[in-house]
């Protein structure tokens, strides 16, 4: 029994069966790489945006994204419901005609149940807002921000473009038209600590924020992060740490968050290090290990607190 509320878990609740994600490349830009805030994005960010690289590099459409994704995911797990993953890159970064045509697209797939819409907490405004909250009558949605660390200097460090501030005014935005958030954290930054990143946990549970992805820092080839681990300024975490790092990280965390993620998944001929990162089920498997071990749960010490306060058990 998971001591934890995983997002598989939450979908079969709702749905009655196996929801899976398709992952998508919808062919959008960044600010943080096209100049208008940054020619050089995130440290950890490849050229692929952190995604699937299907339409950029492959020139698939959407629909063709998912047709192909779809048959892959009935055979392997007979997945019948799916949600329309808008992964790569910063997918609220266009104008909203053209969003609401790529969405729209998505949508219109045979066993497309909801969109999950990454996002950065600076590429969003009331009328964004509005596009999304208008498919939630008939579907299910996510809008997943960016925040990686709940430190500006830390954000500063990784050039994310944007301060913690932006965050909170983008979960505020979100909740004023009840669209669920899910806030994406990463393990392991430059410069943090055991205490700094658990600051995060206790940061993202004094909002309202519904989910939570929980990223492992991973070294990718063609990073600006290869440049620092190669020139060790900093190092990878390893394995036993960061089992330990989740299970304290969930520990904050309110018990009814969905934990939509434990670890990444990186692509095995672009990762550097630490090779570890590429055996998932192994390290979900030491997570929840160690939570037994601990006699330990998600919430066990999350105390309800505003963002101001962020009063947590130690």
């Amino acid at each position: 029994m998971k001591r934890y509320r995983d997002l598989n878990s939450y979908l079969r609740d709702m749905f009655g069966e196996r929801v899976q994600k398709i992952a998508l490349d919808a062919g959008l830009g960044c600010p943080n790489r096209d100049g208008t805030i940054s020619r050089k994005g995130c440290i950890f960010c490849n050229r692929r945006g952190s995604g699937t690289g299907a339409l950029i590099h492959k020139g698939l459409s959407i629909s063709e994204q998912i047709g192909q994704a779809r048959e892959f995911l009935y055979r392997r797990y007979g997945a019948r419901k799916f949600i329309a993953y808008f992964q790569s890159f910063t997918n609220t970064y266009a104008p909203v005609s053209r969003l609401k045509s790529l969405y729209d697209e998505a949508l219109a797939q045979e066993g497309i149940i909801g969109l999950s819409v990454a996002t950065r907490p600076d590429c969003v405004d009331r009328e964004i807002m509005g596009l999304l909250s208008s498919y939630q009558r008939d579907n299910l949605l996510w809008l997943e921000y960016g925040l990686q660390s709940s430190h500006d200097r830390t954000l500063e460090l990784i050039n994310r473009g944007h301060d913690v501030a932006a965050f909170e005014r983008g979960v505020m935005m979100a909740m004023e038209h009840s669209i669920d958030v899910c806030a994406h954290v990463i393990m392991g930054l430059p410069g943090e600590d055991r205490d700094t990143m658990l600051q995060t946990a206790r940061y993202i549970g004094s909002l309202p924020v519904q989910g939570v992805k929980i990223h492992l820092l991973y070294v990718t080839r063609g990073t600006a992060l290869a440049d620092l681990y190669h020139e060790k300024r900093f190092r990878c975490l390893d394995r036993r740490e960061y089992a330990d790092l989740v299970v304290d990280f969930l520990e904050l965390l309110p018990p009814d968050m969905i934990i939509h993620r434990l670890t990444g998944d990186p692509v095995r001929s672009e990762l550097e290090a630490p090779l570890w990162a590429m055996e998932k089920q192994v390290n979900l498997k030491l997570i929840q290990t160690t939570l037994e071990e601990r006699q330990t749960w998600q919430g066990k010490r999350y105390r309800r607190s505003t963002a101001g306060e962020q009063e947590q058990a130690g």
